[in-house]
């Protein structure tokens, strides 16, 4: 199958305007005669459903929390990019362009982040009507704060609540056409599979979690903004339900499912303590701002910080790339951390650790200044750790956080399976192998505030209408498989908890795919996902019955998909023999340790195509052109 992109010709500048003039319309008279499937409620979702059912369409729209206020969004903490230009530092549409393609080391499709670019500044007019409450200076107009991967100071920020206040907002315009009888608001729905008819996405078939009865939802297209897969390592920054589900049913449907492997370290979160734990806290990238990261020069120095004098610290960023410093990408970064922890200078107990310091911006601008900006986040690491930042220095370690992987998506957010669109981070579209910070709200409203109301629209007009209930045999077909599973898993009756299963997989996947990964590892490692999957269905223990509230019964079918979707991603990383991003093959690195692509042969986007269970997926690709930005190596000196 050839994966056509549908990118419009002419300038990049231009593409986007004559993309939307050119896509069909549906009158605004006949949208009330849609329906539209919405899956997930965070930023995509939330302002999906809301402007869909603002036009006019009939939304159905489903998340897992009790409310769509939950969605793992509101946990976003730095902020959102915008090349508003207010500081007049000489940013633009075009250098928030450059760098995001830069950032990505060149493995994303660039009329796609020209678009998000060019919507970037709509989006900020657009919450703050909403009222959402930015910073400001002293004057009241919106402030900025520099990001990692930037020189330039483009990041709208809430204090260290960015991601709560957006989702508010969202939330807010969704919650209107809820009571405008617009949207159909369906909370505690998991997704378990989606429906096809004449191979087109029709509808739905998701689980009740309050009293586990099947519910069938059919509609003439399907949106699904159901975040990332980060909970494939067991111990990640994502909310413990995140899961990769609903993008995984999609994909064994049909719905190719890219670059996997590129997979997020986060470098500021705090290390993990303790076998006990069930996830990570991340602590924002906004902190580098400020806050100077070293570890003592001479490894194994035992010290505090404060017996550590100047002389025998190592600002290992600012030393090695004096142009960025502290503001280095996250790959970038995250990598440097794990290099100086592996030669013995870590901090902490565990030595998996490196400090991040606040005393030079604390004696230069006054603690209350440095309150006014990062105060929760203070408070936050003082009630995790019980260490005052402003006295002693943070510790932080690299996380798992965002993937930039997920479903295939062309220029019009449609997936390989005509109907179905995925917006935000469950697809592949604009971050490449590794994403700049602040830029995930970004794409996640430009998605759905501004890019599917068009594209949908042009799918919807440009397809004869086919009215389908959920009465069609494809829905009993997709209910029978979906029971089936869940007989399954509750049939095993082993004596393996599913966390434990869960934790294995996930030490797997950070021993042999995370930060640094080469081919021996990763052969061992799908071997070894293979040998417990197997022990899987043989021996997990799922205690209680399906038609009921059951917790066990969830968590254990979002395991089950990973233990296969993990295998996927180890396919994927030994299918990209370079190092780019977030995907570090030791065997492929500079001579100063930098990432090193191989534009002739990997600069592709992978796309894998399900055939079949126990079957090796299909593999196609989508040439990456750049015309606009010069392949060149990622330097940030």
């Amino acid at each position: 199958m050839a994966l056509d992109a549908k990118i419009p010709g002419g300038p990049i500048a231009e593409k986007w305007d004559r993309h939307r003039f050119e896509l069909k319309l549906v009158n605004p008279a006949n949208k009330r005669k849609f329906n539209v499937i919405v899956v997930g409620t965070g930023l995509a979702g939330g302002s999906a459903s809301a402007t869909l059912a603002e036009l006019g369409y009939n939304v159905k729209t489903f998340c897992i929390q009790d409310s769509p206020r939950r969605a793992h969004s509101i946990a976003a903490q730095g902020g959102i990019n915008a090349a508003k230009n207010y500081p007049n530092d000489g940013d633009s549409i075009w250098r928030l362009f450059y760098d995001t393609v830069k950032g990505g080391d060149f493995r994303a499709r660039e009329a796609n982040v020209y678009r998000l670019a060019q919507v970037s500044n709509d989006i900020i007019d657009q919450c703050v009507a909403q009222g959402i409450p930015f910073a400001r200076d002293y004057g009241g107009l919106l402030d900025n704060r520099s990001f990692g991967g930037a020189q330039v100071s483009r990041t709208f920020y809430a204090r260290g609540q960015t991601g709560q206040q957006l989702l508010l907002g969202a939330y807010s315009a969704l919650m209107r056409q809820v009571a405008a009888g617009k949207v159909e608001m369906f909370p505690r729905r998991e997704m378990l599979d989606v429906v096809l008819v004449d191979g087109h996405a029709k509808g739905i078939v998701v689980r009740n979690m309050i009293n586990g009865a099947l519910e069938r939802h059919a509609a003439d297209a399907v949106v699904l903004c159901t975040g990332g897969y980060g909970n494939v390592f067991f111990l990640s920054t994502n909310a413990m339900a995140s899961n990769v589900t609903a993008a995984f049913r999609a994909y064994k449907k049909g719905a190719f499912f890219a670059n996997p492997c590129f997979t997020q370290i986060h470098p500021t979160c705090i290390p993990v303590h303790g076998t006990f734990q069930s996830k990570l806290t991340l602590m924002s990238e906004s902190l580098r701002n400020d806050g100077r990261v070293w570890v003592p020069k001479n490894p194994d120095d035992k010290r505090t910080p404060d017996q550590i004098p100047e002389s025998d610290r190592d600002y290992y960023l600012e030393n090695k790339y004096p142009s960025f410093g502290n503001l280095v990408p996250r790959d970038v970064a995250s990598r440097n951390a794990k290099e100086q922890c592996d030669m013995g200078k870590g901090v902490g107990e565990t030595g998996q650790a490196v400090y991040l310091d606040f005393a030079d911006a604390i004696s230069r601008d006054g603690r209350d200044v440095i309150a006014k900006k990062y105060g929760n986040l203070f408070q936050m690491y003082e009630k995790i750790t019980a260490d005052d930042p402003y006295d002693t220095p943070m510790m932080i370690y690299p996380a798992i956080h965002y993937t930039m992987g997920g479903l295939w998506v062309d220029y019009n957010l449609m997936s390989t399976v005509p109907g179905l669109f995925v917006l935000g981070e469950a697809n592949f579209s604009d971050h490449g192998a590794n994403r700049l910070g602040a830029s995930a709200l970004m794409q996640g409203l430009a998605d759905g505030y501004f890019v599917l109301p068009y594209t949908i629209g042009g799918y919807l007009a440009g397809t004869a209408k086919a009215d389908v209930t959920d009465g069609h045999k494809a829905f009993d077909h997709s209910e029978k498989q979906v029971a089936g599973r869940i007989d399954r898993l509750l049939s095993v009756n082993g004596k393996r908890t599913v966390d434990d299963f869960h934790k294995t997989l996930g030490r797997i996947m950070w021993e042999y795919c995370g930060m640094a990964r080469n081919n021996e590892g990763l052969a061992m490692a799908r071997g070894m996902i293979q040998e417990l999957r197997a022990e899987f269905w043989e021996n997990v223990r799922v205690p209680g019955t399906g038609a009921d509230f059951n917790q066990s019964l969830e968590r254990a079918g979002r395991v089950a998909d990973f233990l296969e979707f993990g295998e996927l991603m180890i396919i994927d990383a030994l299918a990209r023999q370079e190092s780019c991003g977030g995907h570090f093959n030791e065997r492929f690195e500079t001579e100063e340790h930098e990432a090193l692509r191989d534009d002739d042969n990997f600069c592709h986007a992978a796309a894998w195509k399900h055939t079949g269970d126990g079957k090796d997926p299909e593999f196609h690709k989508e040439p990456l052109v750049f015309e606009n930005v010069k392949l060149t190596q990622r330097s940030y000196k």
